[in-house]
């Protein structure tokens, strides 16, 4: 959120413009003044990005609006170039209610094009295509081909984009949350492929970038849903440090660097009476060696804006909402006293030892699988022996 700009709140829910949305205006601008070689026709897009504009608010809230009928609740919708996205408190265990929240977005861009195409219906517009080059005169038309492609674009069953989680829906009705994630991240991968091959023979670098930003977000996709198969109802205790080093609110910055060079802790709680006052990072620590004396105390530098969490918290949730907040450290606190840390480190190896012990559990059973049918095998072939010998007999 540090990179974006608040513009408003709808239910409860913020909305915010990211910086790099004006490269999207700065876009549209461009190929205007192209298309018309006019300042004046370029202007007269600008209505046709308010309305853009909207139209993505208005499929994000389809998002969070679904999601908030089934006990989920929305962060924030945030606006990037490429598109909106609306921060969900968690995803939910059950197949159908994804489903219905991934398709809520593309269904408020069907049912705005439905209405844009009524109104121009009845005002007797046109409903070619062809109006996307002149927005000035035909808004109204170039916002509904722009809804119906944003509905057909999100559906494409590749992540990040809805349709991904459609697919992922879907396949989780009849396989496991992590196996389903794979199967639709490997077709998303595959679509990005095609995208990236027909765009290099196509000379077109918006589908490379298509290719590329597809890819990556099914990579990240299939990730995140490893991380959420280990972390899944595993409690914050399980994960967090309960040996580290504090600070005490009176401690200098030198006593900081003398606890960051004698051991391997990045990240130091600041404490007063037991409680958590302040978190010094070491990024913070080393600015603040060159701004101020190594005499300063540590709570003038420390970090006040940090969340909290309490050792029976899922890790599940702490641990999406730290990749949200860019946060590498939390403060684990019992009460008002503090308990431990969690950081993404000890929740990566908390994660391989899982892999490690699931791998370790799957050979044994294979083998015991292996074990079973050589006795069956051995005993069918005793039975066959002893019925031969009684035929002989």
């Amino acid at each position: 959120m540090k990179r974006s700009l608040k513009i408003g709140a709808v239910s409860g829910i913020g909305i915010f413009l990211h910086w790099t949305f004006l490269l999207l205006v700065a876009a549209i601008f461009g190929y205007y003044y192209v298309q018309s070689q006019s300042v004046g026709a370029a202007i007269a897009s600008m209505g046709l990005i308010l309305g853009v504009f909207v139209c993505v608010v208005l499929h994000e809230l389809g998002h969070a609006l679904t999601a908030r009928r089934f006990g989920v609740g929305t962060r924030s919708i945030t606006l990037y170039p490429i598109g909106g996205l609306a921060r969900l408190q968690r995803i939910p265990s059950e197949p159908m209610k994804e489903f219905w929240i991934a398709v809520g977005g593309p269904a408020v861009n069907l049912a705005i094009a439905v209405v844009l195409a009524l109104v121009v219906l009845v005002g007797d517009g046109m409903f070619a295509p062809t109006a996307l080059q002149a927005p000035g005169g035909n808004t109204l038309t170039s916002l509904m081909w722009i809804n119906l492609a944003l509905a057909g674009f999100n559906l494409l069953p590749a992540f990040p984009m809805d349709g991904g989680r459609v697919l992922r829906a879907l396949l989780a009705t009849r396989q496991d949350y992590a196996q389903a994630t794979q199967t639709a991240a490997h077709v998303g991968q595959a679509m990005a492929f095609l995208f990236g091959i027909f765009g290099l023979l196509s000379f077109n670098p918006i589908l490379v970038f298509i290719a590329l930003f597809v890819y990556v977000g099914a990579q990240q996709e299939s990730q995140q849903a490893v991380y959420r198969a280990f972390t899944e109802g595993t409690p914050v205790r399980q994960a967090m440090v309960t040996r580290f080093a504090t600070l005490d609110v009176d401690d200098t910055l030198d006593d900081a660097v003398n606890k960051l060079l004698a051991g391997t802790d990045h990240d130091f709680p600041v404490v007063q009476d037991g409680a958590v006052v302040g978190l010094l990072r070491r990024k913070q620590l080393i600015q603040a060696l060159s701004d101020h004396d190594r005499d300063a105390p540590v709570r003038t530098v420390a970090d006040r804006e940090f969340f909290t969490t309490d050792p029976g918290a899922p890790l599940d949730d702490v641990f999406q909402r730290m990749n949200e907040a860019d946060c590498s450290t939390v403060p684990v606190v019992n009460g008002t006293q503090l308990a431990g840390l969690l950081t993404l480190e000890n929740v990566g190896e908390l994660i391989m030892v899982s892999s490690a012990l699931k791998t370790r559990a799957t050979r044994a059973v294979k083998r015991a699988d292996v074990n079973d049918d050589t006795v069956r095998r051995m005993a069918g072939e005793d039975d066959a022996a002893a019925t031969g010998a009684t035929q002989e007999s």
